[in-house]
C-alpha cells in the first residue's frame, strides 16, 4: 500500500499522522525541527529549573476533536481541572472577585442565575450572544455585542481576545460564535476548562509519537519544513492564505510554594492589568496576553515587572523579591483571526488530487486554537485515505507546525 507523507510534526500532523496509522495506513511524518509539537511545545528551562510550555493553551470539555484525539493516544488522564465548570476573575483596580459557573448539563440557564453570572450584569445582557450566532461574514465581535457594558470588561472582551488572539473590535464575530457554539453555549457540559497536568508535551505530543511508533511510523527530524500560511500561498500561489498575524506574550514564574486558586480552577482572569490570564501548575505560574503585539516589542524584563506586579496582587504574594521568570514572546502565534482574513482561509483540499491541508490557519470553522489544529489534521487524513482508496495515489498532508 502507498505510503501517505505528513509534512510537519506539529499538533495538526500529529492528529492526521494519529488518525491515518490507526486506520493501519503507511504513515512517512517529517519534520523540520528537532522535536515536535510546533508552537505546542514544552521545554526545560534552566533558569526555573522547570519543564515549562512556550505558551499557555486551555482546553474546554467541548472540545471534542482533541479528546477523541486523546483517547488515540491514550493520554486524556494527562489532562486535569476542577470537577465542575468555573471560570474565577479578579478585577486588579477595585481588588474585586467573582466567579462565572455555568450550570451543569447541555441547557446553558446559568446566566438566569445571579450566582452564577458576573456581577453587575443583566439575563438579557448575556441574550446580545445570540447576534453573534446571526452575524454577518464582515461583522467584528464589537459590532454583535456593546462594548459599554461591564458584561464587556468582565468576560466578552476578555473571552474574545483569549478564543481569537485578535481585537474584539477586530476579531471575526463568526468565528468567536463557532467556538462558543461547543462550549458555552452547551452549558457546563461544554465548558468544563481542563488544561495539561504537567506539560503540553507530555499530554498532547509524547503519548501521540509513542503511539506512533508502536503503529512503526518514525518521524524523520530535521528533514521538510511545514510552512505558516504566508510562505505557503508564496509557493502555491493558487491557494489564497491569510497573512497577518498576531502575537502572543506568556511569563512563567517559580514560586517557592504551589498556589491555589478559587474552587481548584486552573485559571484565574485578569481585568484591569497587563496580564490577562494566569494559570497555576503547582509552583509554576503562567501568564498570557493574547493580541500582544505592542507588548512583544518591549524589553522582557520590562514585562516581566508588570507580569509580577499583576500576580504578587492576584494571588496576595509580596511584591518583592520577584521570583525566577522566563518571558516567551511567539511574536507569529496565529493568524489575525479578522472577517477578512476568515474568508481567505483555504480548505484541506488544493488542486492537486494528492496533496491537503492542515493547519489551525484552515478553515475548520473554528477559530486557530488546539481544537481547530487537530480537526485540521483529522479532516486532511480523511482526504487523504479518501484520495488513496480511490486512486491508488500517494498523497501528502500538509500542515502548518501547529
Amino acid at each position: 500500500m502507498a505510503a501517505i507523507h505528513v509534512v510537519g510534526a506539529g499538533l495538526a500532523g500529529l492528529a492526521a499522522a494519529v488518525r491515518l496509522a490507526g486506520q493501519g495506513r503507511p504513515v512517512m511524518l517529517y519534520e523540520a525541527a528537532q522535536q515536535a509539537g510546533g508552537r505546542c511545545r514544552s521545554y526545560f528551562d534552566r533558569g526555573l529549573d522547570r519543564i515549562i510550555d512556550n505558551g499557555n493553551h486551555l482546553l474546554l470539555s467541548g472540545n471534542r476533536a482533541t479528546l477523541d484525539y486523546l483517547d488515540a493516544i491514550g493520554a486524556r488522564d494527562e489532562l486535569t481541572g476542577p470537577p465542575e465548570p468555573c471560570f474565577p476573575f479578579l478585577d486588579l483596580a477595585s481588588g474585586k472577585r467573582w466567579t462565572v459557573r455555568p450550570n451543569r448539563g447541555l441547557v446553558p440557564v446559568w446566566p438566569a442565575l445571579p450566582g452564577r453570572r458576573v456581577p453587575g450584569t443583566r439575563f438579557r445582557d448575556y441574550l446580545g450572544a445570540w447576534r453573534l450566532a446571526c452575524a454577518r461574514p464582515e461583522q467584528t465581535v464589537a459590532d454583535c455585542l456593546d462594548p459599554n457594558t461591564p458584561l464587556w470588561r468582565r468576560f466578552w472582551e476578555p473571552l474574545a481576545r483569549a478564543v481569537l488572539n485578535t481585537p474584539p473590535e477586530q476579531g471575526s464575530a463568526r468565528l468567536l460564535w463557532a467556538a462558543l457554539r461547543e462550549s458555552f453555549a452547551r452549558g457546563g457540559a461544554g465548558c468544563r476548562p481542563l488544561i495539561a497536568r504537567t506539560s503540553l508535551a507530555a499530554t498532547l505530543i509524547d503519548p501521540a509519537l509513542r503511539r506512533l511508533a508502536e503503529a512503526g511510523v518514525t518521524v524523520a527530524f530535521g528533514q521538510i519544513l511545514a510552512l505558516p500560511p504566508g510562505q505557503t500561498g508564496a509557493l502555491l500561489p493558487e491557494i489564497r492564505v491569510p497573512e497577518s498575524s498576531h502575537a502572543i506574550v506568556n511569563g512563567h514564574f517559580r514560586l517557592e510554594r504551589p498556589a491555589r486558586l478559587p474552587d481548584g480552577s486552573p485559571l484565574l482572569g485578569l481585568i484591569g492589568g497587563t496580564a490577562e490570564w494566569l494559570f497555576v501548575r503547582d509552583e509554576l505560574v503562567s501568564l498570557t496576553v493574547s493580541a500582544a503585539d505592542a507588548l512583544a516589542d518591549q524589553p522582557s524584563e520590562a514585562i516581566a515587572e508588570r507580569f509580577w506586579a499583576d500576580t504578587a496582587r492576584a494571588l496576595d504574594l509580596p511584591a518583592t523579591p520577584q521570583p525566577p521568570v522566563r518571558i516567551v514572546k511567539e511574536r507569529r502565534a496565529t493568524f489575525a483571526q479578522t472577517p477578512a482574513a476568515a474568508i481567505l482561509r483555504p480548505g484541506a483540499g488544493t488542486p492537486w488530487s494528492n496533496l491537503h491541508l492542515a493547519g489551525d490557519w484552515t478553515a475548520t470553522g473554528l477559530p486557530a486554537t488546539i481544537e481547530g489544529a487537530v480537526r485540521s489534521g483529522q479532516q486532511a487524513a480523511a482526504r487523504a485515505a479518501s484520495a488513496l482508496a480511490s486512486t491508488g495515489r500517494a498523497g501528502s498532508a500538509w500542515p502548518q507546525a501547529s
